[in-house]
């Protein structure tokens, strides 16, 4: 038990990252490596030859199965419903197509996949599992799982940004975006919106939040000026959540929103506000991801 131990947690990390780029959220994903700890140790671990293939195995079925149920509660989930933010770990900038991966956008795009298509797409494109490795995972034979992967990385590609932004390009968006928004100042704000910017917000029924996305810049620009000077004692500072530069409000002192944009083109064409006090679980301290 003590090598399996030391192989799960060895690999944890790299289980954690999977999890979470199937579920969206981190509770969930830490929920799931406990189911799969309390597998692998039921397993006769001499006959098993690649530890890190069979713990990928183990966490993606248990993703899946996971994934289902976050399926039915998400159908009475009050208002738009976003990935749990993570403050990452200053590494995962450093691996553009990890960091890419894991930022809201793509998160969101994912959310739109079937739960077969999403396992898939994760493991073979962020991942590179050969093809035989996640039709172990998912039951499919390596023929379906080419169909799959094909037709996922083609949802995808039709729906994620045109472009991968860099983190300088997201830093200078950010801070533009942070004098704007600490100014009041509504001209600034429409020029650093592209004009079909959709701002999305998750209060999960618990904290106030706009309960349908709000298209266009004008609309954003007004609803950020006129819902911020209203409120007294809030703050704001730069994170890294994701992968990239985001921003944490506080109100008095106390964590309040995470917002991530999405830039393209250098113009912010989303802003995903996550207040849910549940999701907000993994901002207090950096979390590792792992390829």
């Amino acid at each position: 038990m003590d090598a399996a131990t030391d192989s799960f947690v060895s690999h944890r990390n790299l289980l954690f990252t999977i999890a979470y780029e199937m579920l969206g959220s981190a509770a969930d994903a830490e929920d799931v490596l406990q189911e799969t700890w309390l597998r692998w140790a039921g397993v006769d671990h001499g006959t098993v030859e690649n530890h890190r293939a069979y713990l990928v195995r183990i966490v993606t079925r248990q993703s899946l199965g996971r994934l289902r149920t976050l399926g039915r509660r998400k159908e009475s989930y009050v208002g738009s419903w976003l990935p749990e933010p993570l403050l990452t770990a200053p590494d995962v900038a450093e691996d553009v197509e990890l960091a890419d991966s894991v930022s809201m956008a793509v998160m969101l795009v994912l959310e739109t996949l079937t739960p077969t298509e999403r396992a898939v797409f994760v493991l073979r494109e962020v991942f590179d599992l050969d093809y035989d490795e996640i039709a172990a995972a998912v039951d499919k034979t390596p023929a379906a799982v080419r169909q799959i992967a094909h037709r996922a990385r083609s949802h995808v590609a039709s729906r994620r940004p045109r472009e991968v932004v860099t983190q300088a390009e997201s830093r200078t968006a950010l801070a533009a975006f942070q004098r704007a928004t600490e100014t009041g100042d509504l001209q600034a704000l429409l020029d650093l919106l592209a004009p079909d910017v959709v701002f999305l917000g998750d209060g999960g029924g618990v904290k106030q939040a706009v309960p349908r996305p709000v298209v266009g810049a004008s609309k954003v620009a007004r609803m950020l000026v006129g819902g911020l000077t209203r409120v007294v004692g809030w703050t704001m500072e730069p994170a890294q959540v994701n992968g990239y530069p985001a921003l944490v409000f506080r109100f008095g002192g106390e964590l309040d929103t995470v917002v991530a944009l999405r830039v393209e083109g250098g113009l912010i064409s989303g802003l995903y506000a996550v207040r849910n006090p549940a999701k907000l679980s993994h901002m207090d301290q950096e979390t590792t991801l792992r390829r």
